[in-house]
């Protein structure tokens, strides 16, 4: 049996982050797997423990993915600032992601340089609107990739 984080689970206070998290989780992924409905935009339930709280937290990332390791896009929709997992991911840089019915340990690197620049072409190329949301913001926006922790 894999290993998993363990810890005290704080749903996110979001509705629709809480609502598809718990979905995706109780089937599997077998629902709630793409972003708003839309077919084209698959996600993956990433859980990081919190770097204030040190309470577990679950999002809902676009899922892209190649030979075996995702990349998550600390995009925030364009905003000013990171989202809240950023800071999770530099302080626990293990983390959980579930693509189907089997969550497994990840450890998250934050990349820069040339092979940012790969992975974010990577991810621009899979979801479009990751340029659009550059184009919003002063500030790169960060690159993590995830590969998987050996069992």
């Amino acid at each position: 049996m894999t290993e998993l984080l363990e810890g005290e689970y704080e749903p996110s206070p979001a509705d629709w982050v809480r609502e598809q998290v718990e979905t995706y989780e109780a089937t599997g992924g077998r629902e709630a797997n793409v972003l708003r409905g839309h077919p084209d935009w698959p996600i993956v339930v990433i859980t990081s423990k919190g770097a204030k709280s040190g309470k577990l937290r679950k999002n809902p990332v676009m899922r892209v993915e190649r030979d075996g390791k995702y990349v998550a896009i600390a995009s925030k929709g364009g905003a000013p600032d990171n989202p809240s997992w950023y800071a999770n991911f530099v302080a626990h840089p293990v983390v959980q992601l579930q693509d189907g019915p089997e969550p497994a340990l990840y450890e998250a690197r934050l990349v820069e340089g040339e092979e940012r620049q790969q992975w974010w072409d990577l991810a621009v190329d899979t979801w479009d609107t990751y340029a659009e949301y550059q184009k919003k913001t002063d500030r790169e926006i960060p690159v993590f990739v995830l590969e998987p922790l050996s069992a």
